[in-house]
């Protein structure tokens, strides 16, 4: 990647920029899940091999202008890890189940210098991008880990009534439903469900002012 990025390498590569390859890593990231969900191992090893570049090339561009390099990358996860599993390579005592473990790298994860811009309202800011099942999904895991009030009790009852008997399949055909009338109608689907979480979030916001 240097090469490709210094003198006499590929004008391409040596025009790139942290935000030039925002559309690059996004479409090698859906690439390799689409691998994931049809469990092509063979090009599933191509794949990740496409997302790894992508994280050379930022810490690439992100050495050349003296900020970081590959090494402080792996550095900095290698110690997260070690710093977020102290039941693995610390003296803390042995969990036993996968919840017991996200509870302890929640409660790690609190103690830790926060990165980014500071958190101003009672939920965690999610990256602008994120799509918006994803979105919604984290603003509802946001307001029953922290035990917020839904702004409306209807819409609760009306969640709890779509539980019942719900599996992965009934949920598929559900959205596809959903999604197929959606298009039918002129509607954007995607842009529908996250105002729909935006809107949870502000009203949330709104009655804890």
């Amino acid at each position: 990647m240097a090469r490709l990025r210094g003198p006499g390498g590929c004008p391409w590569d040596q025009e790139q920029t942290h935000a030039s390859l925002v559309r690059c890593l996004i479409d090698e990231v859906s690439e390799l899940i689409e691998t994931i969900d049809c469990n092509d191992l063979a090009h599933m090893r191509e794949e990740l091999g496409d997302v790894l570049i992508q994280v050379f090339f930022h810490a690439q561009i992100a050495a050349e202008g003296g900020h970081f390099d590959l090494e402080d990358v792996a550095r900095d996860v290698n110690e997260k890890l070690i710093r977020r599993h102290p039941h693995v390579f610390g003296d803390h005592g042995k969990l036993d189940t996968a919840g017991q473990v996200i509870t302890k790298w929640e409660e790690i994860k609190a103690q830790e210098t926060k990165h980014g811009p500071p958190q101003s309202g009672l939920f965690k800011p999610q990256p602008p991008v994120l799509p918006a099942t994803m979105f919604a999904e984290s603003v509802w895991k946001q307001l029953l880990k922290k035990q917020l009030p839904q702004p409306s009790s209807a819409q609760a009852d009306r969640i709890a009534a779509c539980e019942k008997g719900l599996d992965a399949t009934t949920l598929g055909e559900q959205l596809w439903v959903l999604v197929a009338a959606a298009r039918n109608c002129g509607l954007d689907p995607e842009g529908a469900l996250r105002q729909q979480a935006q809107r949870v979030v502000n009203d949330v916001e709104a009655l804890h002012r």
